[in-house]
């Protein structure tokens, strides 16, 4: 099977590899490639002859306006090649919860992503995922003030990018679904306790202050927002936060 991923970052490049010791022709373009999504340039070229796209793409600035407008134009120049390429099966990572925190531009663009991809050419299977443990560490940076990191209680149910590697390349490889699935790790957990542990695994020696206020990103959290929606029939990855630090450290 001949795939074509764009994006080559923490998620696009174990999923080419993998791809490729399972026997798939695959390629992961990053931004180094000279294909530009957001205009077009480049991606008729690339799609061709492809089976399955796989779009990993993410905006290079997380600016309302600039977010919501990379989403539309890439995911809009993405299909139009890949309908005229005869590609069969468009997948998107997108993220669980993004429609119940539209107060968050990134959340509204990844909604924009979806709405586009529903309402496009091509045959397709959007994945949606919890937040990746790789990322506890940027939420503790983005939370700390001096020597402490204000986080929320709010729950995240985060995942390994292993496992989202894993479940992603069964979805890419089997028919399109015309629809959404839901993927996520084995246990929620408070954000707060989340950068606790991490800390403590790594040896930081920041402290913790649980604080409901302190919010995701600009969003606002409840216990629901972040995890599985009920009723979706969520893919449960195998690995523990804990066993996953372990791991790492």
């Amino acid at each position: 099977m001949r795939i074509v991923i764009f994006g080559a970052g923490l998620i696009g490049r174990q999923l080419r590899d993998r791809l490729r010791d399972e026997g798939h022709d695959v390629v992961a373009l990053g931004r180094e490639a000279g294909i530009d999504t957001t205009t077009g340039e480049g991606v008729a070229t690339a799609v061709a002859g492809a089976d399955v796209v796989v779009d990993l793409t993410n905006s290079p600035s997380w600016a309302d306006d600039d977010v919501l407008a990379f989403f539309r134009d890439s995911t809009r120049h993405l299909l139009a090649a890949e309908a005229e390429a005869g590609v069969a099966h468009h997948v998107i990572l997108s993220i669980v919860g993004a429609d119940r925190l539209t107060d968050a531009g990134y959340m509204r663009a990844k909604l924009a992503q979806e709405e586009g991809v529903l309402d496009g050419p091509v045959p397709f299977t959007i994945v949606r995922s919890t937040q990746f443990f790789e990322f506890v560490a940027g939420i503790a940076d983005a939370g700390t003030d001096g020597d402490t990191v204000r986080a929320t209680p709010a729950h995240l149910q985060p995942i390994a990018s292993a496992d989202v590697v894993r479940r992603l390349a069964e979805i890419v490889t089997a028919a399109p679904v015309k629809g959404t699935v839901e993927i996520a790790g084995p246990e929620p957990l408070g954000i707060d306790e989340l950068v606790r542990r991490w800390l403590a695994a790594t040896g930081d020696r920041r402290t913790v202050t649980a604080d409901p206020a302190a919010g995701y990103f600009g969003a606002v959290l409840d216990d629901a927002a972040l995890t599985p929606t009920p009723g979706a029939d969520a893919w449960l990855a195998p690995t523990t936060y804990d066993a996953w630090l372990a791991a790492r450290t």
